[in-house]
Order: C-alpha cells, then structure tokens, then sequence
C-alpha cells in the first residue's frame, strides 16, 4: 500500500454494487462495483456490510477472461 492510499482510504459508501445475472438467492455470489476509475471493488453478496477487496482494473479484467475460458477448470 502506498502511504497516499494509508491516508485516503477508500470509501466505498456510494458504490453502485452489481451481482451476477447467473445467480440467485440461494448461491454464494460476489458483488462488484463497477464506478470507480482503474478499481474494481468485490465483496461478498452473503455479507453486503463486510470487508471488500479492490483489485487493479486490468488484473480483475484478465481474471474473468480466464475463468471464462477454463484456465482453472470447470467452476
């Protein structure tokens, strides 16, 4: 963490939270916000209030591209 990330942290209050159209109630989902330049905020969808991890725009992006095309097997 660079020492001007230590003394802004991120407020995360006006995120606008996005949850996969594949999910329902009944399953784990991740929740991203999509409204933050060069970020992608994740959290739990289970625990709206918990933590969220931020992830590099560009390394979230080439995640989803491997998992979508079986990088880490079937999921």
């Amino acid at each position: 963490m660079t020492s001007k990330e230590e003394r802004f942290p991120l407020d995360l209050r006006r995120a606008v939270w996005c949850k996969s159209s594949h999910s329902d109630a009944a399953q784990q989902c991740l929740e991203i916000a999509a409204n933050y330049p060069g970020i992608v905020p994740v959290r739990d969808s289970k625990a709206p209030e918990g933590p969220a991890l931020v992830f590099p725009r560009v390394s979230f992006a080439a995640f989803v591209t491997a998992v979508g095309v079986g990088e880490f097997g079937a999921i």
